[in-house]
């Protein structure tokens, strides 16, 4: 069975940085488009980024361009998000997902999910 299992979360202050990754397993994932999404409290969720099977393609979005890096290694398993230059509105849970289909901001694409990772930015 397919499982994805963030991790790297915590309290950080503005300006700071976080390192979150996702482990998966029970797919091809070389194969598998990989996003991070994000959930604020009261708020939807809203893409954050995605990068194509082999890391050739990312997709960023606006808010977070310039501040966030996404990557994989395939050879592992896992697809990482560098969080720089931290905000208080990046407060939320940080979810990732996988598509086995290109490079997409669309959650309905997405089938399959983490549990999620609480990232807290300070001021």
């Amino acid at each position: 069975q397919v499982q994805l299992v963030e991790s790297g979360g915590g309290l950080v202050q503005a300006g700071g940085s976080l390192r979150l990754s996702c482990a998966a397993s029970g797919l091809t994932f070389s194969r598998y488009t990989m996003g991070w999404f994000r959930q604020a409290t009261g708020k939807e969720r809203e893409f954050v980024a995605a990068i194509s099977w082999i890391g050739s393609n990312t997709n960023v979005a606006d808010s977070v361009k310039g501040r966030f890096t996404i990557s994989r290694d395939n050879a592992k398993n896992t697809v990482s998000l560098q969080l720089n230059s931290l905000k208080p509105e990046d407060t939320a849970v940080y979810y990732c997902a996988a598509t086995n289909t290109v490079v997409t901001r669309a959650t309905a694409r997405y089938d399959y999910w983490g549990q999620g990772t609480q990232v807290t930015v300070s001021s």
